[in-house]
């Protein structure tokens, strides 16, 4: 019987150097989105789709996340009950965010690249399947999330699942990895191939792999592989892993996220497009924000 999905890992000992010289003391996963920091969206939607378990693997420079989904500190709930009824909802809301699942912090260690946050946690994952997600982009899906359409695959056909979206425009060939293989049915491929940003002419079709992915427990095995091959000053990948198990027909497959749109906060304009799309769909200033956007001269 296949095991079910209760774990989450995800990689944020990054620097984010693109958002220099704010993310010199603040992490760029703590970058807000109106009201929430960027991985409270990810870890919100992973407990919507039953995760239990969230392990974050950071650095030394990360203390805030691991601050953000710790219990508040004594000061702070004391001065929201000063605040009366009115801040009853925000003491409910900080309370909730350290309450949504188990947290558990690993440092990183290890070569660069993001098949190194795997290793870091093979003894906490065990022999189960899981979840590895970026901390700086994600996929609003309605009305089943990314996630849970994930797990319905995974429980489907029991492998090793790729979250994709659809290339809409020529540079998206060059900015992300493509999957290429036998369709199962629409927007669901039995992998044969990956290529990292190979390019339109090159793209083995339109699925751009992309933001999250169920891993099967058998990857740890592929990544020491992997790490064996690995040259000097070479990064490790996962996807170094991903070839490795293809080439053992091990399955892989990818599969375009149903009714989404993909964000990806990690670079300056997305993440500005991001918090204004959901600045107006916040219910406290949708009304005022659109008005003000109306009247802007450009």
């Amino acid at each position: 019987m296949k095991k079910k999905i209760r774990k989450a890992v995800i990689p944020a000992a990054g620097f984010g150097t693109r958002f220099l010289p704010q993310t010199k003391a603040m992490p760029k996963e703590m970058l807000p989105v109106v009201d929430k920091p960027i991985i409270q969206y990810i870890v919100e939607e992973l407990v919507d789709a039953g995760i239990e378990d969230i392990i974050i693997v950071t650095g030394y420079h990360k203390r805030t996340i691991e601050d953000h989904f710790d219990r508040p500190s004594m000061e702070l709930i004391e001065n929201l009950r000063m605040g009366g009824p009115k801040k009853l909802p925000l003491l409910e809301s900080i309370e909730r965010v350290s309450d949504m699942a188990n947290f558990y912090y690993v440092r990183q260690k290890g070569p660069y690249g993001n098949g190194t946050p795997l290793i870091n946690v093979r003894k906490m994952i065990g022999d189960e399947p899981f979840i590895y997600t970026w901390s700086d982009d994600f996929i609003k899906a309605a009305p089943k999330t990314r996630f849970q359409q994930l797990i319905e695959v995974y429980e489907e056909y029991g492998s090793s699942v790729l979250a994709c979206v659809k290339a809409k425009h020529d540079d998206d060939y060059d900015r992300y990895g493509f999957a290429g293989g036998k369709q199962i049915k629409d927007g669901l491929i039995d992998v044969e191939t990956l290529i990292e940003k190979p390019g339109k002419t090159n793209a083995p079709s339109d699925l751009a792999t992309v933001s999250g992915f169920i891993f099967t427990p058998d990857i740890f095995d592929y990544l020491d592989k992997a790490l064996e091959n690995l040259g000097e000053d070479e990064e490790l990948y996962y996807n170094n892993a991903l070839k490795l198990m293809l080439n053992d027909n091990k399955r892989v497959l990818a599969y375009a996220i149903q009714h989404g749109k993909f964000y990806d906060t990690g670079n300056k304009l997305e993440y500005l497009k991001t918090v204004i799309e959901f600045g107006l769909e916040h219910p406290d200033i949708s009304e005022k924000f659109r008005d003000y956007l109306k009247k802007l001269d450009i």
